[in-house]
Formats: C-alpha cells, sequence, structure tokens
C-alpha cells in the first residue's frame, strides 16, 4: 500500500515543524522546506526519519518559482504524488508602514504570499491524478482583523484566507478541500522579539489565559488533513478566544 505524503513548507522549527514531526508519527512520508536554516532542516529531518518513513529536505526559497519547481521535481520523482500541502512559510514585520521599503513589502509579499500560489499551483496536478487532497494554509487572525504596526503581514494573511476561500470552490469539484487555520499567538520564535513583561500583557488580553503551542496547531492540521471531505473553504480561528 503507497504511504501517503506530505509537504511543509517553513518547516525548520516552530509550527511547521510541529506539522512535518505530527504526520511522521501517522506514517506519512514528508518533504520538509526552508529558506536560511539548513542545519535546523537536516536535525527535523533526522527526527522525520526516526519515525521510519522517508523525508526530503529542500532548502529554497518558495517565493521563486525556480526554487519551488525544484522541489516539486524532486516530490514527483520520488513519490509521484502528493497527498496533503501545508502553506506554512511566513515573516513577519512589526512597525509602521510608513517606514517599511518597498524592498521589505515584495521581500514580505514573496514569502508569505507568492510562495502559497506557487506551491499551490504545482501541488493541484499531483493530487487531481490521485482525485484527492487537502491544502492547509497557515494564517493569522491579523488576517481576519488585521494589526496596528504589522499591515503588511496583515495584508498577505488576508490574502490567503481570500485565496483559501475561492481555491477550494474551484477544487472541491475535485474532491479537493482547501482550508486554512487563522492562528493566535502560538509560542514560537516568532514571539522573540517581544519582551517578557510584553508577553505576560498578551497572555492577560487572552480568555484560555496562554499562548497556544505549535503542538496544538499540528493535532489540528492532522485532523484537517487526515479525514473529512465536507469541510471545505474555511478559515478557522485557533486563539484561545483571543479575538
Amino acid at each position: 500500500m503507497r504511504k501517503k505524503s506530505i509537504l511543509v513548507t517553513g518547516a525548520s522549527r516552530g509550527i511547521g515543524r510541529a506539522i512535518a514531526l505530527k504526520f511522521a508519527q501517522k506514517g506519512y512520508n514528508v518533504a520538509i522546506n526552508c529558506i536560511h536554516n539548513k542545519e535546523k532542516l537536516l536535525d527535523v529531518q533526522k527526527e522525520i526519519e526516526s519515525h521510519h518513513v522517508e523525508c526530503l529536505a529542500y532548502v529554497g526559497d518558495m517565493g521563486k518559482v525556480d526554487d519551488c519547481q525544484k522541489l516539486f521535481s524532486k516530490i514527483q520523482s520520488t513519490w509521484q504524488s502528493l497527498d496533503v500541502l501545508v502553506n506554512n512559510a511566513g515573516i513577519s514585520y512589526i512597525g509602521l508602514l510608513q517606514d517599511m521599503s518597498e524592498d521589505e513589502w515584495n521581500h514580505m509579499i514573496n514569502n508569505n504570499l507568492t510562495s502559497v500560489f506557487h506551491c499551490s499551483k504545482l501541488a493541484i496536478p499531483l493530487m487531481l491524478k490521485e482525485n484527492h487532497g487537502k491544502i492547509i494554509n497557515i494564517s493569522s487572525v491579523w488576517g481576519v482583523c488585521g494589526a496596528s504596526c504589522e499591515v503588511a503581514y496583515s495584508a498577505t494573511k488576508g490574502a490567503i484566507n481570500s485565496f483559501t476561500k475561492a481555491l477550494a470552490k474551484e477544487l472541491a469539484p475535485s474532491n479537493i478541500q482547501v482550508n486554512a487555520i487563522a492562528c493566535g499567538a502560538i509560542d514560537t520564535d516568532m514571539n522573540s522579539c517581544f519582551s517578557d513583561q510584553e508577553i505576560t500583557s498578551l497572555t492577560e488580553e487572552i480568555p484560555a489565559g496562554r499562548l497556544g503551542l505549535p503542538e496544538e496547531v499540528a493535532d489540528f492540521v492532522y485532523h484537517l488533513g487526515y479525514k473529512g471531505t465536507y469541510l471545505t473553504g474555511q478559515v478557522i480561528q485557533m486563539d484561545g478566544g483571543w479575538i
């Protein structure tokens, strides 16, 4: 019986790492990607392979079509198909919009949004061939309501939410489901720019009284990726009741 396969972008740490390991534990062959952290990505690869599954690790920018095509060529030649795509790669920018350079804006768009376009476009033919598939986009509550001093980040995540809803309608007749998880404050390195006092203040705003864990996001992604063919086109908030 063919093992199922998954691609997780931005998988060298945080949410992406947790998702990759969750699916490996469940017996999926896993492809992982990051832009810079090759050593960390290879560490994740070793952890994945310890679960007796195959792992493809690729360092490249999914916002660049050539890099993305190289990764998908590896996936196609190795597994011939792809069951689940998790578009997780992303960066943040905290600051006033008026202080943001055009290069910083373009970098944000390429990393957070164009990568989703490239990966989804290349994954669809592999899923159509098998007449099933799941595309899961990791979004943010800021894509739902917007955040001051995170205008560009909010814009990319809002675009991902609309992308999710539209693509879900396009692919539903082909038995491919597309959903997004709008994460709240998750305990990852992305919060390293905040002081302990700022984290404490943030936690006090969250009804659940704590930050979310990457493993909790991973559990939910696995649920969306493993079963259920009627749930599609949804942007589901996972934020401890925050927003």
